[in-house]
């Protein structure tokens, strides 16, 4: 990413950590964030494993992401108007409840209808552990410069636990039985969500009926144009799944797909790292708009690559902009949204993260099965591109 004006300053993580009560949020939350990285894939190895059909583990899966896109959002509004501590333990509650009884009717032979609805049940009722952890944050350091490093701090975690999930549930599944990750995972979700909502004292208060109203500010041109960046991050992520393996297997090295994607994920986390352990000078609105420029231009060396080693190289450029885009999103979102329904404005952000990626993934395949895995970064292109049309809608449309 093009250099900002920023120094090393106040603003660092040992700094964010040492806010009363942060850090035994942040890490009381990390077995959750590890469960949530884990449960999509956990639920493919355990349908898969008992139906022997990668379409009904896709039905399933699909079913669940749908659902917990749409859903989280109204769970969310349930969590500002309640809040945080009474609420969570019901929703924990209601998705271990429904993960076991998709664990039960896979074992033991149910109709793929009866899965595809019991999946759909548990992505409704999935806690959106990010989205509160991040209010929390909000509450405590609002309208401080230490803000923006405890959201590079919270894109850190996320990155770490969706690196560590999915290569964990493969580990148990296959050591155990297929059904032994999506068990882990529930168990995981459920320490970290309940060890999250005994930490009361750093909660955001419920919000009262008339706050509440303020959810109608989500309905303006700067959120919506948020929302749309981040559908055109997840249409960027969907396509480089499939078009990295597409490369991967046309090159005659199917091994080296997981490798090879993980490139982008390995920088965007050193990226983060440093990007949240400064100051930056430049207006949030216009790193925003940078961080966009630079991921579309870094698309460019992917259309001519050849050999993995290639590819290797021009992975590690879009890296250098997601987590500042991550955590960058997560500060305009603060500042766009009344505190009161915070919550449920991270959720729509995370929804329409996960909306492009289901997008994203479908019509790459659609593009590299007609044509080759170029043709699929140049759709990665496009949705970097879209992105970056967004950005600059949420640059030009003020406060």
């Amino acid at each position: 990413m093009p250099a900002l004006t920023g120094r090393i300053g106040a603003p660092t993580y040992a700094a964010v950590l040492r806010t009363p009560g942060a850090w035994k949020f942040y890490f009381a939350a990390a077995p959750a964030r590890i469960g949530i990285a884990m449960t999509g894939l956990g639920i493919v190895w355990l349908v898969h494993g008992s139906t022997g059909s990668y379409a009904a583990a896709g039905s399933v899966t699909g079913g669940f992401a749908v659902a917990e896109a749409v859903a989280g959002p109204q769970v969310a509004r349930l969590i500002d108007r309640f809040g945080q501590t009474r609420m969570l333990p019901f929703t924990l509650l209601a998705h271990a409840t429904m993960m076991a009884l998709l664990i039960t009717l896979t074992v033991t032979g149910a109709p793929l209808w009866a899965l595809v609805l019991t999946g759909v049940l548990a992505g409704g009722s999935l806690p959106q552990v990010s989205a509160q952890t991040g209010a929390r944050w909000a509450y405590a350091l609002r309208e401080t410069p230490l803000l923006s490093s405890a959201f590079a701090l919270e894109a850190l975690s996320v990155g770490v636990a969706f690196m560590v999930g999915p290569g964990l549930v493969g580990i148990v599944s296959s050591s155990a039985t297929p059904a032994a990750g999506s068990m882990l995972a529930t168990g995981l979700l459920l320490a970290g969500g309940f060890l999250l909502a005994m930490q009361r004292g750093t909660a955001p208060p419920p919000s009262t009926a008339g706050q509440h109203e303020g959810a109608k500010r989500l309905l303006h041109k700067r959120f919506a144009g948020l929302v749309g960046t981040n559908v055109g991050i997840g249409l960027f992520f969907g396509s480089m799944q499939v078009s990295v393996t597409a490369f991967a297997v046309s090159r005659g090295t199917p091994g080296l797909a997981g490798p090879l994607y993980s490139i982008t994920s390995l920088v965007s986390l050193f990226a983060g790292f440093a990007y949240g352990a400064r100051r930056w000078r430049t207006a949030p609105e216009t790193q925003f708009v940078i961080a966009f420029v630079w991921l579309a231009v870094s698309c460019v060396p992917l259309l001519a690559v050849h050999t993995p080693l290639a590819a290797a190289l021009a992975l590690a450029l879009p890296g250098l902009a997601i987590a500042p885009f991550q955590t960058l999103s997560a500060v305009l979102t603060e500042s766009a949204v009344e505190p009161a329904i915070l919550t449920q404005a991270f959720t729509w952000i995370n929804s329409g993260g996960a909306a492009g990626i289901a997008l994203g993934s479908a019509f790459a395949g659609w593009v590299v099965d007609g044509h080759s895995a170029q043709y699929g970064f140049l759709v990665a292109l496009a949705a970097a591109t879209s992105a970056l049309v967004m950005a600059l809608t949420v640059k030009l449309s003020g406060r």
